[in-house]
Parts: C-alpha cells; structure tokens; sequence
C-alpha cells in the first residue's frame, strides 16, 4: 500500500529530528573538546533545527485536519504559516552564531584539533545526502515546510564546510590564525540569512495567493480538453494550501446544451482533473458557452 503524501511528509520530518538530535550532539562534543567555536555555532544550528523541525512535525499534522464549518477549503494555509516559524529559527541562530563568533575574534584562544576536520568531514556528506533526501519529499509531497526543513540540512552543511575550511587554516598557518574558525562561522551566519530570505518568499507568495503555477495551469487546461462536452477553456485560478492546490477554472461548452447536460459535464470535469492530477484539492467549474 503506497504511502499518502502527509505520511510521507511526516515521516521524513521525523528523520530531519533524529538526525538533527544526533548532528547537534556529536558537533557540541566536538567543538567542546576540539576547541573550536566553528563547530560549537554549527551545533547551535542543528538545535535550532530540531524545534523548527517539530515545528513542522506539527503543521504538517494539523493540516491534516479535515474541513470543517470554518474552514471549508481545509486547514493547509498553516503550512506556510509554520514555514514562517521555521525561518525565525533559522534567522536567531545566526544571529546567535554571529554574535558569539565575534566575541571569540576578539578573544585570544588555543588553535583547534585536527582531528575536528575528520569529524567534520563526515558530518558534510550526511548533511547534504539529508539535504537531498529532504528535498526530494518535499518536491514529491509539495510541502513547503518540509523545503524549508531541507534548506536547514543544506545550511547545516554550508556550516559545516566553512567550520572545515577556517579550522584548515588556522591548523596549517598556525599561531595568529586561531580566529580563523571564528571568520568561518560568522560567514556561515551569513549563509544561513540569505537562505531564510529564499525559504521566507514562496511561503509568503503562498499566503498571498501569488500565482506561480503556470505548468499546473497547462496541465489542468489539457487534461480539460479530453473530457467529453468541454469546447475548451479560459481562466484558470489556482491556490496552494499546504500539499493541495485548489482550482477555480472557466470551462467552454456548447452554448445549445440543456443546463443540466452542463452540470453533468462540470461533474464529469471535476472527476477526471482530481483522477489525473492527485495533488488537486477542491475544483470549482464555471460553465461557459461557446457562442
């Protein structure tokens, strides 16, 4: 039996926590006793990470909650509404991260251990292969929480490799260098802002029903044309609430046709877009005549 998109979506938000416990626990011992801020600031992020993703843990199971009398279209418009959440998270650990990262270039300090880098080097390949795995499920569940969840594996990564590059340096250039893990952390508070701003916008575009969904409107519009009684098409208006995306769509058809032939046909158009395009939530057809 095939999982439902929310199953999955789930799903791999519970792995997003397991693995952000894990990272944020083997990144603080690391740094703690490897003697390097870089890692501990990298640490910071993957505990952020882990409340942001029971954030979306939850919104992803409250819009799972069936319509009701005061929401008829569902509850998915909380998704991005938790993506928002996600996103402050992500803004206060590097804000956190840059401010910590400047006082430690300010103070003097031992330079970090070598074996760090090891460390260090397998926490980038897990990084990113979750980043990817994340990112896959959200394109296949059109989940825009759980694309931010993603972002923040990516980021984590990003981190990792700026802590890899500045303990490097300061490992190979040696003494007067030890803030260089410091630099490296500080330009991945950077990273980790602009990549809230990219989170932060299809989210926001979501709420405020921006349309950015011309393939869906080219594949409703074709799909329109293969059912019987349908002349054509002209407007179609789509919104997207949490993994569904609801269509207000203008069909044309014979203008001689009895008022009830044109129920039946908007009946039968209705059926076959949420047959062969499961991701469609409610469909509302407008019947209008050719001539």
């Amino acid at each position: 039996m095939s999982l439902s998109n929310q199953e999955k979506a789930i799903r791999t938000t519970y792995f997003s926590i397991v693995s952000n416990a894990g990272m944020a626990l083997i990144k603080g011992l690391t740094g703690y006793f490897g003697n390097s801020y870089a890692i501990i600031a990298d640490a910071i992020e993957s505990t952020a990470d882990i409340f942001s993703s029971l954030l979306v843990l939850f919104g992803l199971k409250y819009t799972n909650r069936p319509a009701d009398k005061n929401h008829p279209y569902g509850h998915g418009r909380a998704e991005p509404l938790i993506t928002f959440l996600v996103v402050g998270f992500l803004i206060a650990s590097a804000i956190l991260i840059a401010h910590e990262s400047i006082n430690n270039i300010r103070t003097p300090h031992d330079l970090p251990k070598s074996y760090t880098l090891f460390i260090l080097g397998a926490i980038i390949i897990w990084k990113e292969y979750s980043f990817r795995l994340v990112m896959k499920k959200s394109k296949e569940t059109n989940s825009s929480s759980l694309k931010a969840d993603a972002w923040h594996h990516r980021s984590d990564a990003v981190t990792s490799v700026a802590a890899f590059i500045g303990i490097s340096v300061a490992l190979i250039v040696g003494k007067g260098y030890e803030a260089a893990d410091d630099w490296a952390a500080l330009f991945a508070a950077g990273f980790i802002l602009y990549n809230s701003y990219l989170i932060f916008r299809p989210a926001l575009g979501e709420i405020m029903d921006e349309h950015l969904y011309d393939d869906l409107v080219t594949e409703i519009k074709a799909v329109s044309v293969t059912v019987q009684g349908v002349v054509g098409t002209e407007k179609c208006f789509i919104r997207k609430a949490g993994m569904q995306y609801h269509v207000d769509l203008h069909a044309i058809v014979e203008g001689s046709i009895t008022v009830k032939q044109g129920h039946e046909i908007a009946h039968l158009l209705k059926d076959t877009l949420r047959r062969e395009i499961p991701e469609l939530g409610h469909v509302l057809i407008h019947i209008e005549p050719n001539s």
